[in-house]
């Protein structure tokens, strides 16, 4: 658990370093739909083909999620596979690094899970 950790923060070296990181593992995952596609991935448990993903993300364009894959893959996220036949047959499936997002990935839902409940709770009365 995060509030478990030692987060050093009397090394103000230490903070600019975990802001940088943080900062990039963000930009590798920002976009509408890189950690759906990320999600879908990880369900499927091997190779999805393109038109499986397309199918599976309600309301992606086809631009966009050629797009998102694309930086994916350049970040070294996804791999993209194609069989030569007719018509192509392009499979992505997760790297080594993207299979590594696995328990951060499951964190941010958790994060995600309790704040929605937290939202949906009455507000405290500050004054009682």
């Amino acid at each position: 658990m995060a509030t478990d950790r030692d987060w050093g923060c009397n090394d103000p070296q230490k903070r600019i370093e975990w802001a940088a990181a943080t900062t990039e593992a963000l930009r590798v995952l920002e976009g509408k739909w890189k950690i759906i596609i990320l999600c879908q991935l990880f369900a499927a448990k091997g190779p999805l083909r393109f038109s499986e993903l397309e199918r599976l993300i309600e309301g992606v364009n086809q631009k966009m999620l050629i797009q998102q894959l694309r930086q994916l893959e350049k970040d070294g996220i996804v791999w993209r596979t194609v069989h030569p036949q007719v018509p192509p047959k392009v499979m992505y499936e997760l790297t080594e690094s993207g299979f590594a997002l696995g328990p951060s990935i499951a964190s941010l839902i958790e994060w995600a899970e309790s704040r929605r409940e937290h939202a949906a709770e009455p507000p405290r009365d500050a004054n009682a």
